[in-house]
């Protein structure tokens, strides 16, 4: 029987998802949980986002250590969502109306969640370097 048949013979969804990781470890597929993501940004819309964050951070080792934790939190998507948390955006604010300090265009516009997240950054940590020091030894920040 083809995994294509055996999927669809399954009665329920949460079936369905265990026949697929079944038939996926039979194959020797892996199925993983990754980071939480909304649809895939468009290319468009993260060169956008890091051109907004280059020009907002004028340090290169600021900005990549920036530009790291952003790519691993939402790969660059201003609308990336976490479904367990709740967390959003490009630097996964939770709650994310924490955000809204930085503008009423929160939910929708990079800049406001750039400026959202560096100021996060410099206060917890100091840096986007420092942000991105914890992360690296937690997998948070």
């Amino acid at each position: 029987m083809s995994f294509s048949t055996r999927i669809r013979l399954l009665a329920t969804p949460k079936k369905a998802l265990t026949g697929a990781a079944v038939a996926a470890a039979t194959t020797g597929m892996v199925l993983a949980a990754g980071p939480a993501q909304a649809a895939a940004p468009t290319v468009a819309s993260s060169a956008s986002a890091k051109t907004i964050a280059q020009k907002m951070i004028h340090d290169d080792a600021q900005y990549k250590a920036f530009s790291k934790i952003v790519e691993h939190e939402s790969g660059w998507d201003v609308d990336a969502t976490n479904s367990s948390s709740g967390a959003y955006g490009l630097v996964q604010a939770l709650p994310a109306s924490k955000m809204s300090s930085a503008g009423s265009d929160w939910k929708t516009s990079a800049k406001t969640q750039i400026k959202w997240g560096l100021d996060y950054m410099n206060d917890r940590y100091g840096s986007p370097v420092g942000a991105w020091n914890f992360w690296q030894a937690n997998g948070w920040y």
